[in-house]
């Protein structure tokens, strides 16, 4: 695919100005009277890699720059996969499991958890198809996430006194102040468990599909 072409050169600037977007808004209007501000949440971890990832994609289509940046892209649409499993998963549970008592506004609620994640792995496997040398990003995938949840653990918890659990308080997410500490440790590392699974699924898929366009 000519990632230069100006039907991909659109999509990325739709990809990159949505992104660009949100990320701003949320650092503009989000509440700062909480230690970490926005960045107590994955989302907004996942959705600030979204911007970075979508302007080098970007630069790329418009010769800017020469560095692929695949290793960005695909932990990148690995962690947005993560967020859309986490947040749906919990919301259908239990909207107030993610969101508290004063929900999330619609139009970011889908734009975070759903049509922004999805503009990124639609980019990392179908236009880029960063995943070929996927093994490169197990290790930056893993320590990305090690240090959001030494983040959520060591300062977000320390420096907040809400959410508040019945074991403790200032986690970020409501429900992870109800789980004692081995019950946290064993929910961590099962969502680790599922990053490696999601980027052993688009490494398959990419292999799937790259195999077939290049085969006779």
């Amino acid at each position: 695919m000519d990632i230069h072409g100006n039907w991909v050169k659109s999509y990325r600037w739709i990809t990159f100005l949505l992104a660009a977007g949100y990320f701003l808004y949320q650092i503009a209007t989000s509440d700062y009277s909480k230690a970490g501000g926005p960045f107590r949440f994955l989302t907004i971890w996942a959705l600030g890699m979204s911007f970075y990832s979508a302007s080098r994609m970007l630069a790329l289509s418009e010769n800017r720059i020469t560095r692929l940046h695949t290793n960005t892209a695909m932990v990148t649409a690995v962690v947005n996969v993560m967020v859309v499993f986490l947040y749906w998963k919990l919301y259908f549970t239990d909207p107030l499991l993610v969101g508290g008592a004063d929900g999330i506004v619609w139009h970011q609620q889908y734009y975070l958890h759903l049509l922004g994640p999805a503009l990124q792995v639609i980019d990392a496997l179908f236009i880029a198809r960063v995943f070929r040398r996927f093994w490169t990003a197990v290790l930056p995938l893993f320590g990305l996430i090690s240090l959001y949840i030494l983040w959520a653990e060591l300062f977000v918890q320390r420096f907040n006194s809400t959410p508040t659990g019945s074991v403790t308080s200032g986690l970020p997410y409501p429900f992870l102040n109800s789980l004692e500490l081995s019950g946290r440790a064993v929910f961590y590392a099962t969502n680790i468990g599922v990053a490696v699974a999601v980027l052993l699924i688009f490494a398959g898929i990419n292999y799937v599909t790259f195999r077939r366009r290049v085969m006779p």
